[in-house]
Order: structure tokens, then C-alpha cells, then sequence
């Protein structure tokens, strides 16, 4: 019997495990993994970390976890898988069952037969039509060239001003490692009026802008590159945000998304997605079952909406990769889908996701309504406790959970917090699931009452009509903005929290301590629209509540107290002469 012929395109995240999965299996089967690139099985997610120096080479992030280099060699020697690199794949013909390849080093061609065949071609940066973007200083920083190029310009001391185009993960990520270990002047653009749009919901985003700018970092949302020329001038590059601002650079970073590598697939004739990704099936097969494809370069369920998305995630392809593995063996392991976990970490902010957010739940037919919640992330007395600031969006029709998402200075609470809530978001939970979701308890390392608990809590609160919540994007619009609103804020801290903005806002804050609130009751005004704000949102509920039971119902409760409301930048982030949190 002749031994199985397995043919692998591309070899950097996917393949590689793809490839190892299925020697361990099947240890006689040939295998080839062809790439066009000279570096092969790298970790792209590391890129910005190298780019900053927390990541000191490029061996680094080629490295296995004990230390050897993952070359070619290392894949035949270990492995006994057979890598072409510095060879592109120029067909693929299905009748034949053959991958047509060029050596780029000999211009030599050649067909490499197989049995069954993997894509994992990934992805390409998305390259904007704005005049100039082909410039030299103009890059993305998507492979090892690019972010070794751009490291040795900041290392050689030829970069003073950049420009980031985009403002998702990747250009905060950029934001980040330009100007933390480098120190330069970065000026962080989006066309969308909040960063890290489609991914975080706006009261969240907001914090994570604010801390860009107190970072340094110049963000300026809603605004366009319309042009990029050179600056003769200067030396470097121009970018033109319209007729009003122009900023000098030296180097531009476009971080625009990524586009699925399919052109190949498409030729062969295999189907796509409106995305342009490739269409597979549980077993991650192709529209030919002879050919399996993942990572990058595919489409896939989301589990919370059931349409197609394309979610390009290093450990989705590694996941895939062993299913792929799996099946190529004989197997008949299955890929579900994803509920679009995430989590990055932008200067002292740890960032996570899961789900989707209100924008993505009311676009796909749902019903939102999004629950913000403010709590410490440990047990309240643990030294090392630190606020975070816990979003979960629900399905007011069938209090289903749609999505959480956090933000927090102990990254690793805020991403073991949206981990716990993945783990159950493909069994359809609801509100009254997470309220009483089980989580390992000690002060070290969470409250007796956890913030997943918390916010299921407040969720079911919400949605019983007990609590009528405000989110600190509302309370700019009816507070800051129109000054003029019919509306004042009751502040329930005590005296010293409150001080300062009584001072600041005049009659329109007035402060009643909960505490008293009961005895005080005849001094809150019955002909105006009360936002009750405490730190976090807890005591303002509990006002709410009793002035419900005095008859006084035209209350909304600020989510996320003051704390959401200085984090975010909605009101200055330390009035001179404020007092502690007293919630």
C-alpha cells in the first residue's frame, strides 16, 4: 500500500501543526509544507512585542517553548516533515490531484503530487486607496521583513513621528511598542468615531482612548487620510487629514485589517464567502473533499448570530490545525465555530472580548442592552485589587448572553473573567446562568461575589425594571452637552467625594449621602430627571430604589458611577480636593 501524499500550503501557523498532528498519527505518511517565505512557523502575534522590545529577536518568536529554532531543518530532522521554502505555489490542479510551485531562488518549477491537501494561506494587510500609500516609509507590519525593517529604523534613530493608520487591535498594539520602549511622537488615526471599532462597545473604547492619550499617544477618531505625499521639506512623509491638519513623519503604519490569501483557491475553483475566505464544513473540508483548508484564509460560524465570519485568529488556527491534523489521519474531528474571543493589552490596560457587541447584537436582529459594571477585580481589602470595568451585552427578549467585554490594569482578571464567560456563550446561557456562574474563590485572586456575578445581577435587575440605567455616553449628551437639559445629578457619595463637583456644576449636582437619603427625602426635586451617580453604580441603585418607594421614579442610575465616568474621560479624571472611593 502506498504511503499517503499530503501536501501543505503555507507554513506558519496552521500548517506546521496541521503537519504535526497527523505524523504523530500517522507517522508514515509524506508530508510537504510549501511556503513562499524564507521564515516559516513564527509567532505573528509577537510582532508588536518584538517591535517594542519586550521581545529582544526574531529567534525568539521562531522558537519552540524549549528553545529550538523552528527551520526547515528542524521540521525534517524532528518531525519528518519536508519543507520548501522560498517556493510559491502558482496552481493547483484538482483534476490531477497536483500543486504547481516555483522555486523563487532557481526559477525551477515543478508539481508535487498528493493525496489530500492543505490550505493555510493566511491573510495580507489591507492596503487603503489613499494617494501615496506606496511610498518608501509607508508599511504594515504583518510578517518578520516588515517588523524587522521598521525596528532597525527606529533603532538607526530616523524616526521621530509616526502615523498609524487605524485604530483596531493591531494599530493600538503599534501605538503602544512605538511609543513605549522608542519614544516617538505617534499620532493614531480612525476613520470610526471610537478605537477598536466593531470590537468594543463606545463606553469601553472610550477608556481605552483616554489611555492612549494619557500615554502620549496623539488618537484622532473620525478623521480620514486623504493623502500621503513626500516632504521635501522635511525629509520624511506628509500625511494630510484634510485641508485643516497635516502631520509630518517619518514613518506610516498602516493597520487597516486583514484580507484572506484565496486568489490561488478562487483559480482552482473552489468556493468563497461574501468575505472572500474560503467556504469549509465541520471537518474543515473544502467544497472538495479531498482538500482541507483553516486559519486565515477560511470562513466559519459564529455561534452567537449563525451567519459566516471571518475571524482571523493565531489560536483558532492552531485549534484548526489539529483538527485538520486529526482528519487527515482518518479522524472525524469537528470545528464549530467561534464566539470571537479576544484580549490584547494597550500600555497598563489589559483588553478582552467575547460575543458581540451592542452595535454587532442590534445589526443582527437582536434586542440589546448593554449592562456596565464596576467592581474590583480581587477581594475589595487584597492589596493588589485594582478596579475593572466589566461591559455584558444581553438579549432583552430571551435574556440571552450576546457578548462581554473588559477592561482592566491586572490583565490577567480581566481576560480570566471574558474566558469564564466564553466557556459557556455556545450553550446559549442567559443572565440568571452568570449570576450564578461558579468561580474559584480567594482574595488573591477574586470577591467573594465576583464582577461576572456582579453583572449578572445587575443584568437581571435591569432587565425586571428594577434598575434604569444610564451609560456614561448618554450622561455626556444629557449632562455636559446640552446644558440646558431638564436634568440634574444627584450625587450619593458623601460630602468630600461630592465637593468638588458641586463646585464645578453648581445646582446641577446636588449631593445626598444614600446613607441619609431616607431622611432627606422632601430636598430632591420631583420636576426634574434625576442622574444618580455614586463611584461604581451600586449605592445610586440602592437610591434609586428608595426613591422609587417614595413615589420618585423619573430616575435613571448612571452605569459605572464616576469611576467609568473619569476612566473614560467624560468628566475630569482627579478634581483637586476629591476624596476616596467610598462605595
Amino acid at each position: 500500500m502506498s504511503k499517503k501524499k499530503v501536501v501543505i500550503i503555507g507554513g506558519v501557523a496552521l500548517g506546521p501543526k496541521a503537519a504535526c498532528r497527523l505524523k504523530r498519527l500517522e507517522p508514515d505518511a509524506e508530508v510537504v509544507m510549501v511556503d513562499q517565505d524564507e521564515f516559516i512557523s513564527y509567532g505573528g502575534c509577537g510582532i508588536p512585542y518584538f517591535i517594542s522590545g519586550d521581545v529582544n529577536t526574531v529567534q525568539d518568536l521562531m522558537s519552540t517553548s524549549f528553545h529550538m529554532l523552528r527551520t526547515p531543518q528542524f521540521f525534517e530532522d524532528v518531525k519528518d516533515v519536508l519543507v520548501k521554502v522560498r517556493t510559491k505555489v502558482t496552481a493547483i490542479d484538482r483534476e490531477k490531484m497536483v500543486v504547481r510551485v516555483l522555486d523563487l531562488a532557481s526559477s525551477a518549477e515543478d508539481e508535487l503530487p498528493y493525496d489530500k491537501l492543505v490550505i493555510a494561506t493566511g491573510s495580507s494587510p489591507n492596503r487603503p486607496p489613499i494617494p501615496g500609500i506606496d511610498l518608501p516609509g509607508v508599511t504594515s507590519v504583518t510578517n518578520l521583513h516588515s517588523a524587522m525593517a521598521v525596528k532597525d529604523m527606529l533603532a538607526a534613530g530616523k524616526v521621530e513621528r509616526a502615523v498609524i493608520v487605524g485604530a483596531g487591535a493591531i494599530g493600538c498594539e503599534m501605538a503602544e511598542a512605538l511609543g513605549d520602549l522608542w519614544g516617538i511622537e505617534t499620532h493614531l488615526v480612525e476613520i470610526e468615531n471610537q478605537v477598536m471599532p466593531g470590537i468594543l462597545a463606545p463606553a469601553l473604547a472610550a477608556i481605552v482612548s483616554t489611555h492612549l492619550e494619557e500615554k502620549g499617544v496623539r488618537v484622532r477618531l473620525g478623521r480620514r487620510v486623504v493623502q500621503i505625499s513626500r516632504d521635501d521639506e522635511g525629509g520624511g512623509l506628509k500625511v494630510d487629514l484634510g485641508p485643516d491638519e497635516t502631520i509630518r513623519a517619518e514613518l506610516v503604519i498602516t493597520a487597516a485589517g486583514v484580507r484572506p490569501n484565496t486568489e490561488i483557491a478562487k483559480t482552482a475553483g473552489l468556493a468563497t464567502g461574501r468575505s472572500g475566505a474560503l467556504i469549509v464544513d465541520e471537518m474543515l473540508r473544502t467544497s472538495d473533499p479531498n482538500i482541507f483548508a483553516g486559519g486565515d484564509c477560511i470562513e466559519i460560524p459564529h455561534l452567537i448570530t449563525g451567519n459566516p465570519v471571518f475571524f482571523p485568529q493565531g489560536s483558532l488556527a492552531n485549534r484548526q490545525g489539529r483538527v485538520i491534523g486529526t482528519n487527515l489521519a482518518g479522524g472525524a474531528a469537528k470545528f464549530k465555530g467561534t464566539v470571537g474571543s479576544f484580549s490584547m493589552k494597550v500600555f497598563d490596560l489589559g483588553i478582552a472580548s467575547t460575543g458581540i457587541t451592542p452595535q454587532a447584537a442590534l445589526k443582527n436582529g437582536f434586542d440589546p442592552e448593554s449592562v456596565l459594571v464596576v467592581q474590583a477585580d480581587r477581594a475589595h481589602f487584597y492589596p493588589t485589587q485594582d478596579l475593572m470595568y466589566f461591559q455584558l451585552t444581553v438579549d432583552r427578549k430571551t435574556r440571552r448572553i450576546l457578548g462581554a467585554q473588559a477592561v482592566g490594569t491586572n490583565g490577567d482578571a480581566v481576560a480570566g473573567r471574558i474566558n469564564s464567560i466564553a466557556a459557556v456563550l455556545p450553550f446559549e446561557p442567559t443572565v440568571e446562568d452568570i449570576s450564578n456562574l461558579e468561580i474559584a474563590y480567594s482574595p488573591p485572586f477574586a470577591s467573594a461575589l465576583d464582577v461576572v456575578n456582579a453583572v449578572g445581577n445587575t443584568a437581571e435587575n435591569i432587565l425586571d425594571g428594577l434598575n434604569r440605567p444610564m451609560d456614561p455616553g448618554e450622561f455626556e449628551k444629557c449632562f455636559l452637552v446640552d446644558e440646558q437639559a431638564d436634568c440634574l445629578c444627584l450625587d450619593v457619595r458623601s460630602p468630600a467625594n461630592a465637593a468638588p463637583f458641586v463646585q464645578r456644576y453648581g445646582a446641577r449636582w446636588l449631593n445626598i449621602p444614600q446613607e441619609t437619603l431616607h431622611k432627606r427625602i422632601d430636598e430632591v426635586p420631583k420636576d426634574k430627571r434625576l442622574l444618580l451617580v455614586c463611584n461604581s453604580g451600586v449605592r445610586s441603585y440602592e437610591a434609586m430604589r428608595q426613591l422609587e418607594r417614595a413615589g420618585i421614579k423619573n430616575t435613571v442610575n448612571v452605569q459605572g458611577g464616576v469611576a467609568a465616568l473619569k476612566k473614560s474621560g467624560t468628566l475630569p479624571k482627579a478634581p483637586e480636593g476629591e476624596g476616596g472611593n467610598t462605595d
